[in-house]
């Protein structure tokens, strides 16, 4: 397992940040963590939105893989 280094994305490989984002997706705690259809489903929503552009979203500035990996968490214009 890798741990934090305490860098800054402009700092990283943009390959080894996503790596970094997908591995932290994929670790979280299964009581959090959203179902896989669930995500997928937020996700293929995420996809037709207007407001994603290079996997953030521009309402609130977040990666919509992390913000949906989350079962907590919402849309910020109620999608999903």
């Amino acid at each position: 397992m890798r741990y934090c280094r305490k860098c800054l994305t402009q700092e990283m490989d943009q390959a080894e940040y996503f790596q970094n984002l997908h591995d932290y997706i994929d670790g979280l705690d299964e009581d959090i963590k959203a179902g896989l259809d669930i995500y997928t489903e937020r996700l293929v929503i995420c996809k037709r939105c207007e407001r994603l552009q290079d996997a953030m979203c521009n309402a609130c500035g977040c990666y919509v893989e992390l913000r949906a990996a989350i079962l907590k968490n919402t849309c910020p214009y109620k999608l999903w």
